[in-house]
């Protein structure tokens, strides 16, 4: 396919998804890919991040599995992967809202004076050492391993979208959670402020 007509169908798909929303943007962008293989194999980083603009994904959370599936993964630094690691270590059998959840109480707590100032020493919080961890799959005793990639995938993409200034709307600015199969001595003193899947979410005060 010519460059131009490949111009053509990137307006048209923009144009359609600025007009009607996601379900169609990526609908169309569906089509033009599958039109042209070439332009879906090298499509550059750029024009992802150009497409994604154009249709405001880095301010907005797609809460639809599918929809998360069609984005391209597109990797990033040492904070996006820590916090890859633990949205899928935490939530990956939770539903999309519940990981974009863990992502919140991160976020919320990166954001707090209470605690370390980037993703990965708040995410560390604590160290291995058993019931001195912020999040339990850092001292469960077991090896980080990721053995369902596609899991992972879904987990990297939201927490992509996160880092790039996605609302947090969910929590109600939680900075703590528990699951529902655990009743912690801190949680009677702290103010519940959802309840999403299986976690519980917090705030110290109301």
């Amino acid at each position: 396919m010519k460059f131009f007509n490949i111009l053509v169908i990137l307006f048209h798909t923009i144009s359609a998804g600025a007009a009607f929303g996601t379900e169609l943007f990526f609908s169309e962008l569906d089509k033009a890919l599958s039109l042209d293989q070439k332009f879906q194999t090298k499509m550059s980083r750029a024009r992802i991040q150009s497409l994604s603009t154009a249709m405001n994904l880095d301010q907005a959370k797609i809460y639809s599995k599918d929809l998360l599936e069609r984005l391209p993964l597109l990797r990033g630094d040492k904070s996006w992967k820590c916090l890859a690691d633990a949205i899928y270590f935490e939530a990956r059998g939770e539903s999309v809202e519940g990981q974009y959840a863990v992502a919140e109480v991160i976020l919320n707590r990166v954001e707090s004076k209470s605690y370390p100032n980037n993703v990965c020493s708040v995410v560390k919080q604590g160290g291995v050492r058993r019931h001195r961890c912020q999040f339990s799959f850092m001292c469960d005793g077991k090896f980080e391993t990721i053995r369902e990639p596609k899991a992972f995938a879904q987990s990297a993409k939201i927490a992509m979208i996160m880092l790039n200034g996605a609302p947090r709307e969910l929590t109600h600015g939680a900075m703590f959670y528990h699951s529902k199969s655990v009743s912690p001595t801190w949680s009677q003193y702290f103010y519940r402020t959802t309840t999403i899947g299986v976690h519980h979410f917090y705030i110290k005060n109301k």
